[in-house]
């Protein structure tokens, strides 16, 4: 590939900038919650129609703030898809700010995961390409999934399940984080679990050995799982939140209400956890005298890698390299970091290695996406250096220049290796054989399948 075919499908990232800036900052104010980010998907879907994409999936495969735009060109092309995500997460509102401040519009959720920026850049990377594609007559498809409430029953599975990825070549994606880098690093699996207790209510004071504790089971449960911590994996995470505990201290609480998360390095493993979990729910309310109700409404799988789309992302991202930060933003950085309490160390200004193998701690939807097509997604920085994501200073820096040059530079590596996928058969070949060795003759069954 040439320097001028690289040049031409930046000048058209550049070209489609001030509709990257639009879906951001728009979207950063609006700052919606899974499910309900239906303004910030009309966002999208504006300026994709505006580039002359067709919306042909609105509410995809019952979500209601899913979506689905294509654009197409020729005969026999290759299909490329590109997977913008939009929600934002509660209690992380905050000013464009270096110290933690209300954000000015009254929000208290935010874009502590940084999906104002994933999501412009995805979607401008993909409107970028079809401006090349349409400049240089070369056939193809290009598809924009709207991929609503990734941080909590993330629509990618549910497209899975129903076909939506099946005919696509390759998917292209990536996520803000706090350096720059690609490689060989998998999602975990994960699935939702809803535990409720039903007991008997009494008078605490008057009559406690009238009632039958929902609470007492619950905290039983509870116990039960943390003592599991000694005795799984060190690739195992559990955590929960108690959404019912009781009402009032003198009325014995006759339900409670536990949401969890249960993940693994794999599905197999989600799966042990899982009915290891639902055998202490049994157990707790047998203890007490209450009844069990164990519930899995939603799950993902893990990330399956690709060596041919790591190398040629990795070759995009140190010819592209990291953003070139201005003082001032490296201050604002700085600021964040000291305000966080960690090391003032600034922002990211290099590209990493390429990653070896490991699991990552979280989860995405992403993992049932690369069970059905090749897939690949990298990270890039908007964050700056120590700061976890799904903090304050995550939507601060999303709010200002910084986020806004992680956007353009994420969409320029994005749209480049759009463009080789679009132009190069060897490359797309080579990612369908990677990705057939890698999956194997293991069988995916979608975590949708075991919902209960």
């Amino acid at each position: 590939m040439t320097t001028r075919d690289y040049a031409t499908i930046d000048l058209s990232v550049d070209r489609t900038g001030e509709a990257m800036e639009s879906i951001n900052k728009e979207v950063w104010m609006l700052a919606e919650i899974s499910n309900e980010e239906s303004e910030s998907a009309k966002v999208h879907m504006r300026e994709l129609e505006a580039a002359g994409f067709t919306i042909t999936s609105v509410g995809t495969s019952g979500r209601p703030t899913a979506f689905i735009a294509e654009w197409e060109q020729g005969e026999g092309g290759a299909r490329i898809g590109f997977l913008p995500e939009y929600d934002a997460l509660p209690d992380l509102g905050n000013a464009a700010s270096g110290e933690q401040v209300a954000a000015p519009n009254g929000k208290t959720s935010g874009h502590g995961c940084g999906h104002n920026l994933l999501g412009a850049a995805c979607t401008g990377a993909a409107i970028a390409l079809k401006f090349t594609m349409e400049m240089e007559g070369i056939p193809g498809l290009v598809r924009v999934y709207g991929c609503a409430a990734e941080e909590t029953s993330g629509a990618k599975v549910y497209m899975v399940r129903d076909g939506y990825f099946d005919d696509i070549d390759v998917c292209i994606a990536w996520h803000p984080q706090t350096y720059a880098g690609t490689g060989y690093v998998s999602t975990s699996a994960m699935s939702d679990v809803v535990v409720e207790f039903h007991g008997k209510t009494a008078h605490a004071g008057g009559s406690p050995w009238e009632g039958r504790s929902a609470l007492d089971a619950l905290e039983l449960f509870m116990h039960g799982i943390n003592l599991m911590r000694e005795h799984v994996p060190t690739s195992v995470r559990m955590h929960y939140v108690i959404q019912a505990g009781g009402s009032a201290p003198n009325i014995v609480p006759d339900y409670t209400r536990l949401y969890m998360y249960l993940r693994d390095k794999d599905r197999a493993g989600v799966e042990a956890l899982t009915t290891w979990a639902r055998a202490l729910a049994e157990g707790a309310a047998m203890g007490t005298q209450t009844r069990a109700e164990f519930h899995v409404p939603y799950g993902m799988s893990e990330t399956i890698n690709n060596t041919p789309l790591v190398e040629n992302c990795y070759k995009h991202m140190m010819e592209v390299g990291a953003p070139q930060w201005t003082e001032a933003e490296q201050a604002f950085a700085r600021d964040c970091q000291r305000n966080f309490g960690v090391p003032e160390e600034g922002m990211a200004t290099d590209v990493r290695p390429i990653s070896p193998p490991s699991v990552q701690g979280g989860s995405s939807d992403l993992g049932d996406v690369s069970w059905c097509v090749p897939l690949i997604w990298f990270w890039y920085p908007s964050v700056p250096q120590g700061v976890s994501m799904h903090t304050w200073p995550v939507t601060a820096c999303g709010g200002m220049s910084i986020g806004s040059k992680a956007v353009d530079g994420a969409a320029k590596i994005m749209a480049r290796m759009g463009y080789d996928l679009m132009t190069d058969a060897e490359l797309r070949a080579a990612a369908r054989a990677d990705f057939i060795e890698r999956r194997g003759d293991v069988k995916y069954i979608s975590p949708l399948d075991n919902v209960s």
